[in-house]
Formats: structure tokens, C-alpha cells, sequence
């Protein structure tokens, strides 16, 4: 392991970032817009996308310079999806930002990327959204002469992408092509974290574009996975804090026999131990991101926080709703969607103790 020490901390670049973002989404992403939305046919919400994506810049952030971006890091992205998490906002981030861009950064791609940097085109990462780093090259789908066809499921993101970054076993092994998603059957399921949207996808002799084979291919596919468990994290953090925040402003505007709720001692105690979970949480997510952004230990920062800040976000939001009694439970209040986000994250990208069994391994740890 590294002795090199992990930058925990934010810089001011990445608090003026998180300051614009927030700003935004209070503004356009707020509980009644989001409540209204998720009752309606359009569950994403596209123009507040196009503004994060190419207005803000959000799309592009780490991507290099020279390959239409801005040339940031891991660590914005984080600061990002952090913020996200805290409004649980419908945009396409986790697939399009974060999976389907780090695939193409570690390819030769010389297209593709820059369309999705601009904000051009929203793109997808054609795996199903529970697949675990380190789970292996998937064979679902096969090349053969220029064309794909296959089946894949659960695909974060993909009803709303104009681009499918597709691994595929091709005649020489291991794949990654492109593919225009008018060239797919793309089916919407019934998600059950209504403000992240999950399809299944069918490729029959659909026109593709090789980017990356071989190990080449492989190791794409292995950064976008680790990128998008790592920046996962922080998207948790950003949940978690939110459940916090609300529910101790909640507890101190209700009263009862008197007094404000929240200064019964059991409840106090309850609050003080989201709160250390909380900032457990967000030192695992910076670490993570901050490894990402250097590339010193990934997979075991990686790991780490997403075995410890996926129940910490379930467990806050659970919190949440029963700390807000009655109110809590019901479809008016926004406090189900940030549930429903948590839990739908803890299966996402490997479940927590999938990451406890590939952390045993990365550290030789026996069983």
C-alpha cells in the first residue's frame, strides 16, 4: 500500500463548484418539482440536464482539456454527485458523466467523448447496474462483422441516452464499441428509485463502432465501474446529509408537551449517531474520490466506502422517515424518493458485503 496521504479535505475550487450546483438544483430541482415529476410519463428532467451538463459545465469535468473538457478530476465529480445526492435529482449523471465518459477516457476514442464532454449527447454504460468491480468481462452481447447483438439488463440511465458504450466478445476476445442508441431496443422498467431510471436493452445486428479490444477493453471497463462505485459514495454522503439536515429541522420545529421533540434524550442520541455515520461516511467518499483522482489504491478506497456508506445512507434515510412520525410515510413528503434512492444504491455497483469479500482479498485478509 501507498504511503502517499489522501487529501480528505475540499479546496476552494470544489466548495465554489458544490456552491453553483446547489444553487441550481434548489432552484429547479426542489421536493414539490421533484414529487410532481415522478407522477408523470417524463421521469428525467432533460433541461435541467442540459443546463448542468453544458451550461455549468458538469458533463465535462473530467475529462482532459485537449479532449473537450475542462480537465478536472475525480474529486469535482464527487463534489458534484454529492450534491445530486442531497436533491436525488432525475439527470443521467451516474450514467453518462461518470460510466459511460471514464470507459471512454481509456480508450483511443476520438469522437464519442467529446460529445458527451459538450453536453452534446447523453451517454450509457451497457452493463447491468449491480455489476461489481472486478466481476469480470460480461459475454452477453457478441460482435460480429461491424454489428452487436445481445441482451443486457438494468441499464443505469440507458432510456434517456443517445449513446451506449457497449462491451462485447468479439472474435479476438474482449470489446468495447459505441453504439447510437436509435440503433437499439431500449425498454423502460418499472424502477423502483423513481428519479434514477433502469432498461434493458436489445442489440440485433445494431451498427457499432470499436473503441477499445483486448486488455485494452477490459481495463475500460474496470476504471468505469471503480469510477462509478467510487463516486457512488459520495452520492451517499450527499443522501445521508440531507436525511440529517431535514430531520433535526424537523425535530426542532415540532412540538410536544412543551418543548421542541428534538430535545428528548433518545432522540438526541439517535441524531448524534447519524451524525458520526455522517462524517464517517464523508471521509470514506473523499477518500475514495481523492484515490480515483490520483490513482493510488482504488480498488481498496473503492471498496471501503462503498461498504460502509451504502448502509450508512440506508440507515439515515430509514431514520428520517420514522423521526418524522406520520408525514414521514406519506407520498407528499420527499423522504420515500431519498429511501428508494439509498436503497436502490446499496445494490448498486456491488452490494456492501461484495466489497467486504473483494477488500478480504485486495488486502489478503483470510476468511
Amino acid at each position: 500500500m501507498s504511503q502517499t496521504q489522501p487529501d480528505l479535505l475540499y479546496s476552494e475550487v470544489e466548495e465554489d463548484l458544490r456552491a453553483s450546483v446547489r444553487d441550481l438544483l434548489k432552484a429547479k430541482a426542489d421536493a414539490a418539482t421533484l414529487l410532481a415529476r415522478v407522477e408523470t410519463a417524463e421521469g428525467y428532467d432533460l433541461k435541467l440536464w442540459r443546463t448542468l451538463a453544458a451550461d455549468l459545465g458538469v458533463a465535462g469535468l473530467a475529462v482532459p482539456e485537449e479532449r473537450g473538457g475542462h480537465g478536472a478530476s475525480a474529486r469535482e465529480v464527487a463534489v458534484v454527485a454529492e450534491e445530486l445526492g442531497r436533491s436525488v435529482a432525475p439527470v443521467p449523471f451516474l450514467g453518462s458523466v461518470v460510466l459511460a465518459t471514464t470507459a471512454l477516457l481509456h480508450t483511443d476514442d476520438g469522437e464519442f467523448v467529446g460529445r458527451l464532454a459538450a453536453g452534446e449527447a447523453i451517454g450509457a454504460l451497457a452493463v447491468p447496474l449491480s455489476t461489481t468491480p472486478g466481476a469480470g468481462f460480461p459475454s452477453s452481447v457478441t460482435a460480429s462483422g461491424g454489428t452487436l447483438t445481445g441482451r443486457v439488463g438494468t441499464v443505469a440511465d440507458a432510456s434517456v441516452a443517445d449513446l451506449l458504450v457497449v462491451p462485447a466478445a468479439g472474435p479476438d476476445g474482449p470489446a468495447l464499441y459505441v453504439v447510437e442508441a436509435s440503433a437499439a431496443t431500449i425498454t423502460e422498467l418499472v424502477s423502483f428509485d423513481l428519479t434514477r431510471r433502469v432498461a434493458d436493452v436489445v442489440l440485433e445486428n445494431a451498427p457499432a463502432t470499436l473503441v477499445a479490444s483486448g486488455e485494452q477493453a477490459a481495463a475500460a471497463l474496470e476504471q468505469a465501474l471503480l469510477a462509478g462505485a467510487g463516486i457512488l459514495a459520495s452520492e451517499q454522503t450527499g443522501i445521508a446529509e440531507w436525511a440529517l439536515t431535514e430531520t433535526v429541522r424537523y425535530l426542532k420545529g415540532r412540538y410536544q408537551f412543551g418543548r421542541p421533540v428534538g430535545g428528548f434524550q433518545s432522540l438526541k442520541h439517535r441524531l448524534a449517531n447519524l451524525y458520526t455515520d455522517l462524517v464517517l461516511a464523508r471521509a470514506t467518499a473523499r477518500n475514495a474520490a481523492d484515490a480515483l483522482a490520483s490513482g493510488v489504491d482504488v480498488p481498496i478506497a473503492v471498496s471501503v466506502a462503498q461498504a460502509r456508506n451504502a448502509p450508512i445512507a440506508v440507515k439515515a434515510t430509514e431514520e428520517a422517515i420514522q423521526l418524522h412520525g406520520g408525514i414521514g410515510m406519506t407520498w407528499e413528503h420527499p423522504a420515500h424518493l431519498y429511501l428508494k434512492r439509498a436503497k436502490a444504491d446499496e445494490i448498486a455497483l456491488g452490494t456492501p458485503g461484495r466489497h467486504r469479500a473483494r477488500l478480504a482479498d485486495l488486502v489478503d485478509l483470510p476468511a
